[in-house]
C-alpha cells in the first residue's frame, strides 16, 4: 500500500525518522511539484469516473482546445 502524507516541514524530519525505524516500511521523499502533480492526476481520474457514471458533464475536446 502506498500513502501520501502532507506534513509541515518543521515536523517532517521527526516523523520520517520514526517511520524509517520500522523494518516493514520503505519511506521516500518526493518534491512538492511531484506531490501536486499526483494530486491533480488523482482529481482528473475522479472527474473522469464521474463523467462515465453520468454524474458530471464533459466538454468536447474542441471546446477545450479553443480556450487555449
Amino acid at each position: 500500500m502506498k500513502v501520501l502524507l502532507d506534513i509541515k516541514d518543521n515536523k517532517a524530519m521527526h516523523l520520517l525518522e520514526a517511520i524509517k525505524g520500522l523494518s516493514y516500511v520503505k519511506a521516500t521523499t518526493i518534491s512538492n511539484e511531484k506531490a501536486l502533480l499526483m494530486e491533480e492526476i488523482k482529481e482528473a481520474v475522479e472527474n473522469l469516473t464521474l463523467v462515465r457514471q453520468g454524474k458530471l458533464k464533459a466538454r468536447p475536446a474542441k471546446e477545450l482546445l479553443n480556450e487555449l
